[in-house]
């Protein structure tokens, strides 16, 4: 595989004494900062948990009814 121009520039500053470029680059730089598309498996765990079957334990309360009497 043949050498880019900006690896060989970096190399040649490096050869001469100077400061490596690399070494000075973000932190970020090396980060993945790609948001997943898919999920993991804890969202999967999580979706798989029956929370919408209208158990869960909630209630409606009206007020309303109970001033009429």
């Amino acid at each position: 595989m043949a050498k880019s121009s900006a690896r060989k520039f970096r190399e040649k500053l490096v050869r001469e004494g100077k400061l490596d470029p690399l070494a000075s680059r973000s932190p970020f730089a090396y980060a993945d900062m790609r948001t997943r598309k898919t999920k993991s498996k804890k969202d999967h765990l999580f979706r798989s948990h029956n929370f919408h079957d209208g158990k869960d334990d909630s209630f409606y309360f009206d007020f309303k009814y109970f001033l009429h009497y």
